[in-house]
């Protein structure tokens, strides 16, 4: 059976996508997947070569037959996101609403489906990776997160892996929730500041309200210790294991720099210790 996981962490900037690159490279032969389809960064350190590439479609926009349209302006005159001027649509500014087709009295609007993004199937050295990119201003990015988890378990089933690795949204939203939904585990990564314990708890309380088991990383533990022990505190309190504390360090900066993942840069650094120590620790969780 194929095992999921999530890494999340309720706000962006804790180190999240640096956390998921080097499990990818520790798993070795995992499908990995790049959650965040507004903003996708897991690329950069991963190297993907795309195979396969994908077009999604899940917004509609208003079409005008100009030589149906009689020209009366009641499409003008109704909709309200000013899309419509002079019985010309403006693509970028409609919202598909269907208000336009609902009220031309010549049936001359007519609703078509648009690209909103693409999805890639893609190889990385570390495994396959199924990743996505939303085109700016488009909606329904919880949709794309679905087909991205999708075509992840169908490349997980056709090269026998028994895992998949997902690098997921920042936030608590619609995009989280569609990269959560259903896996076995979901990794917290955490900040030791109060903006970032903050955000902790809703992503706790997300996977908590999904039946998600959860499990905490705390990045950078060591620049404020009194809050690492607050964080300790609440998981004791949770009944959620600390599965590692990543202490802070430049290298992991410079690994970035180099576009590659920290344990591959500096394997015998600090960091890479732990992060060594945090996997063994997800693998326990997993198998047990």
């Amino acid at each position: 059976m194929v095992k999921e996981i999530t890494v999340l962490s309720g706000k962006g900037g804790t180190g999240k996508t640096s956390v998921t690159a080097c499990l990818a490279v520790l798993a070795k032969n995992a499908i990995l997947t790049d959650c965040d389809v507004d903003a996708p960064d897991l690329h950069m350190l991963l190297k993907p070569e795309i195979l396969e590439t994908q077009e999604f479609k899940a917004s509609r926009v208003a079409v005008i037959d100009q030589e149906t349209c009689v020209q009366c302006g009641k499409c003008d005159e109704h909709c309200r996101f000013g899309a419509i001027t002079k019985h010309v649509v403006d693509p970028i500014l409609c919202e598909g609403c269907g208000v336009c087709v609902y009220v031309c009295p010549v049936a001359a609007i007519d609703l078509e489906q648009r690209v909103s993004g693409s999805a890639f199937i893609s190889k990385t050295p570390y495994g396959m990776m199924s990743h996505a990119l939303l085109n700016p201003g488009e909606e329904n990015s919880g949709k794309l997160v679905s087909l991205v988890r999708k075509n992840a378990k169908e490349l997980a089933e056709t090269k026998n892996c028994e895992l998949i690795i997902n690098d997921g949204p920042p936030g608590i939203g619609c995009p989280v929730i569609a990269s959560l939904s259903g896996v076995d585990v979901g990794l917290i990564v955490v900040e030791p500041t109060l903006s970032g314990m903050h955000d902790m708890e809703r992503a706790f309380g997300l996977l908590n309200h999904f039946k998600v088991p959860a499990l905490v990383c705390v990045n950078k533990y060591d620049l404020n210790l009194e809050n690492t022990q607050k964080i300790e505190e609440f998981c004791r309190l949770n009944c959620v294991e600390v599965v590692g504390k990543i202490p802070f360090d430049s290298i992991v900066t410079q690994a970035m720099v180099a576009g590659k993942p920290v344990i591959e840069y500096e394997p015998n650094s600090e960091v890479a210790k732990a992060i060594r120590m945090l996997w063994e620790n997800v693998l326990s969780n997993i198998r047990s």
